[in-house]
């Protein structure tokens, strides 16, 4: 890059605001960056490819601050590596999202009195794509905000024609292979919503139920009997069986009879089965194998009946009792107060807590039912997935994730797909007037008269295709022979098992297909050769955050209050790999205080004429130059290393510190000696300074890419750092002696700037000293330097040294002398002082009595109670401060 006049590039510090307000700029530099198509990807393009495809967010939904964290990783990498010369692809689009959309129309419908029956299910799904037309665009606006640099232009939806085709062509061959059959199974079921639903729209909690205890046979104690306790009492109308552990010595005679069902009136058979805890209540257990997961396996074991007793809404059905037609709940209750009144509750009721499914969206708990339902047979898939794990081609970041996936993989279960809804991937089976069944791909039609199976797929099924379907799939097209597979997928650890595992399992299984293999002889491909797994977001306690405790963070308040910028790199900052991380205001405005800081400091180099170019001969540099470049190639590479390694949060803390401890803190205030030294030496500090702070920018710019983008070009005069190229190294070796020169230099300062404050001496005061050994120390060329950092001047014809302190250096010690006789008004001093110690008194008092207070520590919050606990420290430790200043004074 060609150095700029020094003229120019004060013009260009006029040029910026007089402070940093991301809220002026942001849009504006956003629009800029898509309409001159920075993040357009091009198939055809010559340069390696960078792939990665967005996590579909749920179009019903707005981006919560773990949507945010993991756009600002994405964003971050495909940032780096557009500058690093990829040919980068970040795919956007939202999922349909089934029951969550449905359910927002139904809501909106049950408005104006109406259900989606009143409109039949053509015209029902017209209305759900006319509110998504209508209120589906707030992610976009939300992504925008955020900075997310995507190729718009392919934008995708689960739901879209395209990928609408995906779907049919992969069932179709599932189907084909045998993978995919239909089997009455027991699935999560919501009354409410009347479908199954998968186990991630399960919320489990912990719920204050009762423990009944029955009897079952006689009701006489010399006749076979058994007593067994449950917390449904309603399911007993189901049970089939009471089973025993096979060793259990109390049960042993009645293994293979059967005792009297108190209510229907059968005789159900005593089975034995390992499953039973010996241990828990009475050692029997009833057992309901159409509504309850372990029965029904003990069930399949045994071969036992499984009637279902409760219809779509959670009534109960077909029991032939008193009991049909009620709802669940008013038959638990009515079922356990006609046993009673029959004598079989043997024990009172007793509270019990026990953890409760719950539907995610419905809030209602959900009910384990025996269900016709669509399923994948996933043994040879999850094979597949954890092959491709073990074998490397796919790598998990961080590696300690690994044992979750293969324990997940290699115990998986088969997948119900079927979901009884409208919104969605309808199933593409018809069937026949005379029972026949065909499945149909996207170009086949079906026979007059045949009939579409009413249920549509789990959504998880179509985003489980997002890798592939989105470039094209089945279709072998440009994007596909570039950007698959594709370079990583960033996600939360939390649902490892549930998309990462099904997008593996569909990757692995259509890998052999021509459209998506490359190579001699056609390499299968896995879908993305990464899967980075950060934690969850949690609160500044550390607490999960949640709508239920209220602690939740929007990220838009943020951006608003402190900028995307300031958002991202509280995100970033903290992002490790599988670590959960913990954010709250004071990191917010940390990273306010960041982004300012280098605001400023970009500004200040610019009103001194600093530019990047071409760095002077190594030999003309000073120590402090070299220093501050060579530790700039340090940073580069240490950051390097991170971001390869997906260390987010590593790289963020070693450009924090470089950026603000080395490079602002020291090595702008010792610019500004060199500086006033001479002509030559300013025109070269300019360009060292200038040319550290453009290669900063462009480090910073994938996390922070708001204010860096508006710095480097005020600084460069470039078109854009989007475009603009990585940090490289320089090659040249560390100068060591130049370092450590620099080092002992900035002890120097420090303590003598620690010994001027344990003097009670003003920041800004001069005070006259004398330094002895700094030839001995090789620190001659910083005498300025540390004057005009320690605030000490040249001794007067009267200096008589009052103070001294001695630095130990690396070479040799050195010895600042100083006259503080007139440095300091101790009247003055003194009432300030004690003005100050009176006020921190009363804090302490005031906290000291409040923490006493045993009827406000009841009342209030515990993070009010640490709040105030944390003032009474400071304060305590103020008292004893200006106490122990005072004292020093006294002794003067």
């Amino acid at each position: 890059m060609t150095s700029a006049a020094p003229d120019n590039s004060r013009n260009r510090a006029d040029a910026l605001p007089k402070s940093w307000n991301p809220g002026e700029v942001e849009a504006d530099l956003y629009e800029g960056w898509v309409d001159a198509g920075y993040f357009g990807a091009d198939a055809t393009s010559g340069k390696p490819a960078y792939s990665i495809v967005l996590p579909p967010p749920n179009v019903t939904g707005t981006l919560h601050m773990g949507h945010a964290l993991d756009h600002t990783l994405m964003d971050t990498l495909t940032r780096r590596k557009r500058m690093q010369g990829y040919e980068v692809l970040w795919l956007p689009g939202m999922d349909h999202a089934g029951i969550a959309t449905q359910t927002v129309v139904e809501k909106q419908l049950a408005a104006d009195g109406k259900t989606k029956e009143d409109f039949g299910r053509e015209l029902f799904i017209d209305k759900v794509w006319d509110w998504k037309r209508e209120s589906g665009g707030a992610i976009q606006a939300q992504m925008r905000r955020l900075g997310d640099g995507v190729d718009w232009s392919r934008d995708r939806f689960t739901m879209d024609e395209g990928l609408s085709r995906a779907v049919r062509t992969i069932f179709k061959k599932m189907y084909d292979a045998g993978l995919i059959y239909r089997a009455e199974r027991l699935v999560n079921w919501s009354p409410v919503l009347k479908t199954g639903i998968s186990d991630l729209e399960v919320d489990y909690k912990d719920v204050e139920g009762e423990l009944v205890s029955l009897r079952y046979g006689s009701l006489d104690d010399n006749e076979p009997h058994v007593v067994v306790a449950t917390t449904r009492v309603e399911t007993m109308l189901g049970d089939t069986a009471v089973a025993v552990h096979p060793d259990d010595p109390r049960y042993a005679a009645m293994i293979g009879s059967t005792v009297y069902h108190p209510i229907t009136g059968t005789q159900i058979p005593v089975i034995a089965d390992d499953y039973v805890d010996p241990e828990f209540g009475t050692g029997a257990v009833k057992i309901t194998p159409a509504h309850d997961p372990n029965d029904f396996e003990m069930g399949l074991r045994h071969n036992l009946p499984m009637p279902t007793i409760m219809d779509e809404g959670g009534r109960i059905t077909g029991t032939g009792t008193e009991f049909d037609g009620m709802d669940r709940f008013e038959a638990r209750v009515k079922v356990r107060e006609r046993l009673q009144s029959e004598g079989r509750v043997v024990a009172e009721k007793r509270p019990y807590t026990h953890s409760v499914g719950h539907s995610e969206r419905s809030g209602e708990p959900i009910e384990p039912r025996l269900s016709m339902q669509w399923w994948v047979k996933v043994e040879s898939l999850a094979k597949a997935a954890g092959d491709a794990v073990r074998g490397g081609d796919v790598k998990i970041h961080p590696a300690s994730q690994e044992p979750r996936w293969f324990d997940w993989v290699d115990n998986m279960h088969d997948w119900c797909i079927s979901r009884q809804l409208w919104w969605g991937h309808r199933i593409p089976i018809w069937y026949g007037p005379e029972g026949e069944i065909v499945c149909l791909g996207p170009d086949e039609e079906a026979p007059e008269g045949w009939v579409q199976d009413p249920d549509v797929l789990d959504t998880w099924f179509s985003s489980g295709l997002w890798p592939f379907s989105t470039m094209g799939w089945p279709d072998a097209t440009p994007e596909l022979a570039k950007f698959y597979p594709t370079s990583v997928l960033v996600t939360g650890y939390d649902i490892l098992f549930f998309w990462v595992a099904r997008m593996m399992m569909f990757g692995m299984f259509v890998s052999d297909d021509p459209a998506l293999t490359v190579g001699e002889g056609g390499q299968k491909q896995v879908p993305f050769e990464d899967i980075f797994l950060h934690g969850l977001i949690r609160d500044q306690h550390g607490k999960k955050m949640s709508k239920s405790r209220g602690n939740g963070i929007d990220p838009l308040d943020w951006i608003n209050s402190y900028g995307a910028d300031a958002l991202r790199f509280t995100l970033a900052r903290g992002a490790q790999p599988g670590g959960d991380l913990s954010v709250g205001e004071a990191h917010a405005l940390a990273s306010r205080s960041f982004v300012t800081k280098l605001f400023n400091a970009t500004k200040f180099a610019l009103m001194n004429g600093a530019r990047s170019g071409e760095l002077p001969p190594r030999e003309t540099l000073t120590d402090t130059d070299r220093w501050i470049v060579d530790r700039l190639d340090e940073v580069r590479a240490e950051v390097d290393a991170a971001f390869d390694a997906y260390e987010f949060g590593k790289a963020c803390e070693a450009l924090y510190h470089f950026a603000w401890d080395e490079l602002c803190d020291w090595y702008l205030e010792l610019s500004k000696v060199q500086f006033a030294e001479s002509d030559a030496r300013a025109e070269s500090t300019a360009v060292v300074l200038g040319t550290v702070l453009d290669a900063v920018l462009r480090l910073l710019h994938p996390v922070i890419p708001f204010v860096t983008e508006t710095l480097w070009k005020a600084l460069t005069g470039g078109e854009s750092v989007v475009v603009a190229p990585w940090p490289r190294a320089s090659g040249i070796a560390t100068d060591t002696v130049a370092a450590q020169r620099v080092a002992d230099a900035q002890r120097l300062i420090t303590e003598i700037r620690r010994f001027r404050s344990d003097q009670g001496l003003a920041d800004k005061q001069k005070v006259e000293a004398t330094l002895v050994g700094l030839d001995a120390a090789g620190l001659t060329g910083f005498a300025g330097s540390v004057a005009n950092l320690a605030r000490l001047t040249d001794p007067g014809a009267d200096f008589a040294t009052t103070a001294e302190v001695q630095v130990r250096l690396s070479g040799a010690t050195v010895t600042v002398q100083l006259d503080t006789s007139g440095a300091i008004d101790l009247v003055a001093e003194r009432r300030r002082l004690e003005k100050d110690l009176a006020a921190a008194q009363k804090d302490l008092d005031q906290t000291t009595a409040k923490l006493g207070n045993a009827e406000f520590l009841a009342k209030a919050p515990q993070q009010v109670v640490d709040k105030i606990t944390g003032r009474r420290e400071v304060a305590a430790a103020e008292v004893a401060r200006i106490g122990a200043r005072l004292a020093e004074l006294s002794a003067k």
